[in-house]
This record gives C-alpha cells, sequence and structure tokens, in this order.
C-alpha cells in the first residue's frame, strides 16, 4: 500500500510560526511534524509515502531528502503550482498510485489510530472510501458524519449549528484520515480545486456507493492553531500518544539532548523536554509541560512554563514565559514577560517588555 499526506497548505492559523516554516515540518517535540506521521505509516508497514506539497515545498523537499535513508522508506513529490483543495491535491498525485487502497491523511494530524484496523475494516466492507472518525462533545467546528449500525454513512453535516444536532445522541467527526479505492479519482476534475468535504464524499454518498465511518476512541488532534499546538506537547509529554522524543530520559519524563549545559541550582519539573546543546543558567527553572529546541540558552533566574521555544533562541536573565510559543532564532532580552503570545522567527524583544495575549 501507499500512502499521501496533504501537506501543501499555506498553515494560515499557526502564524506568524508558519511565515517562514511550512507546517509539515513546525517540530513537534523538536521532530518535524511530517516526520512523526511518516514513522507512525511505517509502524503499519507503508514504506511507500507521496508527499503532496505547495508553500514552501523545497524546504520540505530538503529537510525529508535528508532524512530518507534513515526514515527507510521511499518518499515521493506531488507539488501543486496551485491549490487544488484536498481531493484535487490527491488527484495530482495520481501519477504515483497502483491498484491498492490508498492511506490518505491531513498535513496537520496527530493520532493514535490503529492503522492496521481501520485498513482490515476498509477490506472488510468492500468499500470505496472509509473514513477515520472522531467522537467529540462539540462538533461545530468540524465535519460531522452520520452513520448506519454496521458504520455505513449515511448523512455528512459540515460545521453544523446546534439547532441542527437535536436528536444526535452522539457526535463523530470526519477525522482527516481515510482508505480509498484510487478508483474514486476518476470523478475528480484535474488540476482544479476540489474538496473531499463537500465535493467527492457527497457525490460517493449519492451514487451509493460503499463509503464507511470507523469509529475510533485513541487520541487524536488537529494542530492547526497555536492553542492546538501547545495541548499536542502537554499529550506527548505525558503519554497520551506514542511519538517519539529525541533524548536522553533522566527521571520523572523528563528528556535531555546532547551537549546540554544545564546549571546545579537550576530546576527542571516533570515532564519537559530540551533538546541538543542548550543551556540554563543559574536559579532558572524549566516547569512542566515546557519544550526547549537545540541550542536555546535561559538566562540565571528565568522561568519557562508550559511554552515551546524554538532552536536558537537566547532568552536573557529574569525572564518569564508562559503559556506561549516562540520562534527560531528569537532574542528575549532581560526582565521580559511574555504570556499566552505566539511570537514569529528573528524577534527581538527588548529588555523590560511585557506581552500578555
Amino acid at each position: 500500500m501507499k500512502a499521501v499526506i496533504i501537506a501543501g497548505g499555506l498553515g494560515t492559523r499557526l502564524r506568524p510560526l508558519t511565515y517562514n516554516v511550512p507546517k509539515p515540518i513546525v517540530p513537534v517535540a523538536n521532530i518535524a511534524l511530517v516526520l512523526h506521521q511518516i514513522e507512525w505509516l511505517k509502524k503499519y508497514g507503508i514504506n511507500d509515502i507521496i508527499l503532496n506539497l505547495h508553500y514552501l515545498s523545497d524546504e520540505i523537499k530538503k529537510l525529508v531528502k535528508n532524512e530518507e535513508k534513515e526514515l527507510g522508506c521511499k518518499i515521493y513529490f506531488s507539488i501543486e503550482e496551485d491549490p487544488l483543495g484536498t481531493a484535487g491535491a490527491v488527484k495530482n498525485a495520481e501519477q504515483f498510485f497502483d491498484k491498492d487502497p490508498l492511506v490518505v491523511l491531513n498535513g496537520d494530524v496527530i493520532t493514535g489510530l490503529n492503522l492496521a484496523r481501520l485498513i482490515d475494516f476498509h477490506k472488510k466492507n468492500k468499500a470505496k472510501a472509509t473514513l477515520a472518525l472522531k467522537k467529540v462533545q462539540d462538533p461545530t467546528p468540524f465535519g460531522l458524519v452520520l452513520t448506519d449500525p454496521k458504520g455505513r454513512v449515511k448523512e455528512f453535516i459540515e460545521k453544523p449549528a446546534w439547532v441542527r444536532l437535536e436528536g444526535i445522541r452522539e457526535f463523530f467527526i470526519n477525522a482527516g484520515t481515510y482508505v480509498l479505492d484510487p478508483s474514486v479519482f476518476k470523478d475528480v476534475p484535474a488540476g482544479k480545486p476540489y474538496m473531499f468535504e463537500n465535493g467527492l464524499f457527497p457525490l460517493l454518498l449519492e451514487r451509493g456507493d460503499p463509503m464507511f465511518g470507523f469509529k475510533d476512541t485513541s487520541y487524536w488532534i488537529d494542530i492547526g492553531n497555536p492553542s492546538k499546538y501547545l495541548e499536542v506537547h502537554e499529550a506527548i509529554l505525558r503519554g497520551e500518544v506514542a511519538l517519539n522524543i529525541k533524548g536522553k530520559r533522566i527521571k520523572d519524563d523528563i528528556w535531555v539532548g546532547e551537549g546540554a549545559e544545564i546549571d546545579r541550582s537550576a530546576q527542571l519539573y516533570s515532564p519537559c523536554l530540551l533538546g541538543r546543546q542548550i543551556f540554563v543558567g543559574e536559579r532558572a527553572a524549566i516547569k512542566e509541560i515546557s519544550v526547549l529546541g537545540d541550542r536555546v540558552k535561559v538566562g540565571e533566574n528565568s522561568v519557562i512554563e508550559r511554552a515551546v521555544i524554538w532552536t536558537g533562541t537566547q532568552v536573557g536573565k529574569d525572564v518569564i514565559i508562559k503559556n506561549s510559543v516562540i520562534g527560531r532564532n528569537c532574542h528575549i532580552e532581560d526582565e521580559v514577560r511574555i504570556d499566552g503570545a505566539v511570537i514569529g522567527d528573528k524577534t527581538v524583544i527588548t529588555k523590560g517588555s511585557y506581552f500578555n495575549a
């Protein structure tokens, strides 16, 4: 089997972080998101992976090519000259398809889904399309999928209003992972924008093609905005989803990379992750749910709590950073306070400044 990762989006909801970094290589626990997804596919024996790319595609290709040998799988690149929508993007990669079912996943999803069970369910039902479904409390921001007792899809309701949901006891949404028979793409127009959600899937439903929903209870998150980006780090550090974490586990879910320099008076709180060649100064505190990228420096008496700081950023003395994401190669001068903010790459924040979103 082959898989397609839809990774061409602009990542607008994660700006300013994605002005210079395409969403597929945004670091998640200090490893590019797309590498986590590739490792997940490999876990289930899928070693032929097609990456659909558009925005900053050269950056993604460079990173993946550097890792391809270590990954031990074959990577194909399908480039969109112009955005083609979810189904149009996969159609654009049709030259790489064979007769076997395709696994398709959105490029902003982290999941603990058992992919083998999803594939078996698809084959058992002789389906043309099988959608992984996730139970949620509030379906209004998502695409709600209604199924019969055997799992066959009956209806799609995109971003439903609450009044539309009367009488529905449980809400299962489209979780952005599919198993698809390649033949379904014959109905997708080539070179034109076309969506799964309001194009191909409703068409298959109307036509009566066998389409099923696989209800799953494992971890799932769309990390498309900063709050979800922070949330996934908490899940990873607390072991709610099994992803690769690089570094030596020194104690109580504290990971530290090679070449780290941590002053004896500094305090590390569980769980946290510190990258390679980081520096933590005297009496500094790295508190729970904090991630420091490679070569991050934290000055004396500074406190980092529930924050993700990307590679190369320098944090001065007496700084407090909470509930925030800080981009690459920033310079945070002394006595700065940051709470609930998202700071883009190469930002300089001068001494004594205060940011509270």
